[in-house]
């Protein structure tokens, strides 16, 4: 790895942007503007924070410096590293701190934001099951995330069932996706179709069905009558496994409650009823 400090121009600007920008986040346009009019007023100033390209002379850092040099249409002196490993990457900042979006995103992760939200409430569930996640998600870093994914890549198609069950029930994607996969990993001889179909198309389901007990739950949180949050992602989730336990022990539940000091749910150990 070797850094030196060179003049960028306009023009080298937007070339390594055309040619070596190639997994970065979108631009922040409000960023983009604000360096820009520091360049157009004179105010750019010589600093550690620069440019940064990996082994292979893909952009790791600083598209917004780059593009706010192109805007501007001024050279200035600037620090740019070359071969950089590219693992290095979660911990750069552009200007604009990385969010467990933007690391996801830079690993060609698909669903990111979903992702990012999912695999931190995994966490705090295996680990801090009784404790409320508000607040508490700051605490996981960009490079414990990419741990956990590591550890758990399972959460990859996780989120996805997640996603169709959320957007369907009216549950915060987070929340199903976290059930999802502690559910199957927990209980690999439970085939989940059947829990899946039921929730994503809600047809043919009858009084007391779990699956539609959760349904309505959720759908009650959206609409706001009750003193819950409906965005509260480990209420979901709770929810979502007190549902499935019921339904894969066979028992009918017309409602589902929670008292304000019950434990956090674990996936069900006793047999499948199918």
């Amino acid at each position: 790895m070797r850094t030196t400090i060179m003049t960028v121009t306009p023009e080298l600007a937007q070339q390594w942007l055309d040619e070596s920008n190639l997994h970065n986040r979108p631009l922040r346009e409000a960023a983009v503007r604000a360096l820009a009019k520091q360049i157009e007023r004179g105010e750019w100033q010589l600093s550690h924070q620069g440019i940064a390209f990996d082994e292979k002379g893909i952009l790791l850092d600083g598209q917004h410096r780059l593009a706010a040099i192109a805007r501007a249409g001024r050279q200035v002196e600037i620090m740019v590293t070359f071969d950089a490993p590219r693992s290095s990457f979660s911990v750069l900042d552009t200007g604009q701190k990385r969010t467990g979006r933007d690391v996801l995103a830079l690993a060609n992760e698909d669903n990111p934001l979903y992702l990012a939200s999912a695999l931190r409430g995994l966490y705090l569930y295996q680990n801090f099951p009784e404790n409320s996640w508000s607040g508490q998600t700051s605490m996981i870093s960009n490079d414990q995330l990419l741990d956990l994914l590591e550890e758990h890549p399972g959460m990859r198609e996780a989120v996805v069932r997640g996603i169709a069950i959320g957007r369907e029930i009216a549950m915060t994607p987070t929340a199903a996706a976290i059930g999802w996969y502690v559910t199957t990993t927990a209980r690999p001889d439970v085939n989940q179709h059947e829990w899946y179909v039921g929730l994503t198309t809600g047809a043919n389901l009858p009084i007391g069905d779990p699956r539609l007990a959760l349904i309505k739950t959720m759908r009650l949180l959206a609409s706001g009558k009750t003193t819950r949050r409906r965005d509260d992602s480990r209420i979901h989730l709770f929810y979502y496994l007190k549902a499935w336990n019921a339904w894969v022990e066979g028992r009918s539940i017309k409602q589902l409650r929670m008292s304000p000091r019950e434990k956090a749910p674990r996936p069900t150990t006793r047999p499948a009823i199918f």
